[in-house]
């Protein structure tokens, strides 16, 4: 059900807005109790009358995953939540709010996800407004295999508290393992707001649990049988781009256009061997504390690709390696990037150390190992019981020895037709077609960022939406590097694909890519934006992504006779109305 919000220009000051605000979360808390429960008393809905705020930051959907169960425990102890992206929150709405919980994830390096970007700007802003009514507590997932862990998360909590808001418990930072840490954080933490907000801890309802679906999540993945590994890519290109297939056929698994797919996968049993040498070990030997051997644990839980910072802590310390010693004293992240690239789990075994390291002290500072997620690109509505990928094999040499991706090549050479590798539905209710149909979209997908918009087009062809569609694609070379030109050529010429640019770098002297295209076709890019058209961008997070967004603001300022000011103001109104989406990566 849509959260109501009161509009940015509405015609109130902050107390009328919070007065409204109040009066829609009871409203929308009380249809949630009786869309969930069929059947409840008033008195059960009345008893719930402080509003807790649950604001998510959420670049893929997992922050937002966390804000509804929040919710649920919210509900249980007689709260009334009322769950919004931050991107959606109005600065002086949120000054009057008396009880804060921020779920927030971290993207990229250590920068806020796309949705609080805006929110963020506002409130650490000198005009931001004093908070000292409030009371906050902020649960920040990350990954500690980049830099800036959780800092999106930081950034909130240090900031609320200068403002003069009152933390009603401590911050909790979340790895990739969040789940469980989360659960019990958020179990600890509504006691506190209950008691800060003097709820008689009353449950608005008590809902049996609903069956989990095998695929629905994270914590039950669904096997799902493969039945097309097809090579997209040509021959002679230098990479291997392939489309993936999988049953869903009786598993009852739903997915939208938008969505990723997780998929567990298994490590390569070569690395593995390796690493047993390495440590002067058996497969079959095992390990205190675990009931599965040294080989399974290498195979099957852990990460032995990508080294954990604890590894490269304990190794730095204990190596005469000079050059790695100097970046960790110096904490010096770009040079640690340089040091790591290429660089995996045996490389740091095989340093000069100056102490042994024993198996189990090893397997303690791994990480265990996760899931891939990729961008669906199918609909299904074009094919109900199917999910589609599109996944480029990483695979290079270095050290002399090859190097492989640790899910792509488990996909593209080690699953067999018919094999069943555990997959999960990740919704990302933030990427998805206009839910009108007759909105135009611009979509930029270069490479494997094409895949969510082969689902958008299929998803629009299904549905017969009349909005006009316009893509961007590019890759090396068009003769090897044009994947889906089949399906593209022909939605182009049946007209359901109203434009298709292409940009393939490598086939001229100058190299020519999507942001290019965009700038040559500026003014009717800028038409179709001022038309209400969506504008998407899918892709590389680190060059691609931001070479794009340059590009936009390049666009709105020369085509619409715009200042830099005003073109800043031109994409953060896109932002507000959800038509600037990205699915970086």
């Amino acid at each position: 059900m849509k959260i109501p919000y009161i509009p940015e220009d509405a015609p109130f000051n902050g107390e009328q807005k919070y007065w409204l605000a109040g009066f829609l979360a009871g409203l929308h808390s009380r249809l949630l109790v009786l869309e969930d429960k069929q059947q409840t008393t008033a008195g059960a809905a009345a008893a719930a009358t402080t509003q807790l705020h649950i604001l998510f930051g959420s670049q893929t959907g997992n922050a937002e995953a966390l804000a509804q169960s929040a919710a649920k425990a919210a509900r249980a102890k007689g709260l009334v939540p009322v769950v919004q992206g931050l991107g959606e929150v109005d600065i002086d709405v949120f000054a009057t709010m008396r009880h804060v919980l921020i779920i927030t994830s971290t993207y990229g390096e250590g920068e806020m996800p796309d949705n609080a970007q805006l929110f963020w700007d506002a409130i650490s802003a000198s005009t931001a407004p004093r908070l000292e009514q409030m009371h906050f507590a902020v649960l920040a997932i990350g990954d500690t295999g980049y830099d800036g862990f959780c800092q999106a998360g930081k950034f909130f909590d240090m900031r609320l508290e200068q403002l003069g808001a009152k933390r009603v418990t401590d911050r909790i930072d979340c790895d990739v393992d969040y789940e469980e840490p989360s659960e019990a954080w958020i179990g600890g933490a509504m006691p506190q707001f209950a008691a800060s907000a003097g709820s008689s801890g009353t449950a608005l309802e008590n809902l049996p649990e609903a069956p989990v679906i095998p695929g629905s999540n994270k914590q039950n993945p669904y096997a799902a049988a493969l039945i097309t590994n097809k090579r997209l890519s040509g021959a002679d290109s230098g990479k291997d781009i392939r489309h993936f297939e999988f049953d869903l056929t009786d598993s009852g698994l739903k997915y939208e256009a938008g969505d990723a797919l997780g998929v567990f996968p298994v490590n390569d049993a070569v690395l593995v061997k390796l690493l047993l040498t390495q440590l002067k070990a058996d497969y079959d030997m095992p390990v205190p504390g675990f009931d599965r051997s040294l080989g399974d644990l290498l195979t099957y839980q852990f990460e032995i690709s990508e080294p954990s910072r604890k590894l490269i802590d304990w190794v730095g310390q204990n190596t005469t390696n000079q050059e790695l010693r100097h970046v960790l004293q110096h904490d010096d992240k770009d040079a640690m990037g340089v040091w790591l690239w290429g660089k995996d789990t045996l490389d740091l075994l095989q340093l000069e150390l100056t102490r042994s390291l024993s198996v189990p002290e090893f397997v303690a500072l791994l990480r265990p190992l996760q899931h891939r997620a990729y961008s669906i690109s199918s609909s299904q509505k074009a094919h109900p019981n199917q999910v589609h990928l599109t996944i480029a094999s990483v695979r290079y040499h270095s050290s002399g020895r090859a190097r492989n991706g640790v899910c792509s090549t488990y996909l593209a050479e080690r699953v067999g037709r018919g094999e069943k590798p555990a997959i999960f539905i990740s919704q990302n209710k933030a990427f998805r077609v206009p839910a009108k149909d007759d909105a135009p979209m611009i979509m930029v997908g270069p490479g494997t960022g094409i895949a969510p918009f082969r689902a958008f087009l299929q998803e629009r062809q299904a549905t017969g939406a009349s909005g006009k569609n316009w893509l961007l694609f590019g890759d090396q070379h068009q003769e090897h590097d044009y994947i889906y030109q089949d399906e593209l050529v022909a939605w182009h010429q049946s007209g359901l694909l109203t434009r298709l640019d292409l940009a393939f770098s490598r086939d001229q002297s100058e190299k020519i890519y999507v942001q290019n295209r965009m700038l040559e076709q500026g003014a009717e890019l800028f038409a179709w934006l001022e038309q209400g058209a969506y504008f998407y961008v899918c892709g590389d997070a680190s060059r691609m992504a931001k070479d794009v967004d340059h590009a936009l603001y390049e666009v709105i300022t020369r085509f619409g006779g715009l200042s830099e000011e005003g073109a800043a103001e031109y994409v953060d109104k896109l932002k507000k109305e959800k038509r600037y989406l990205r699915d970086v990566y």
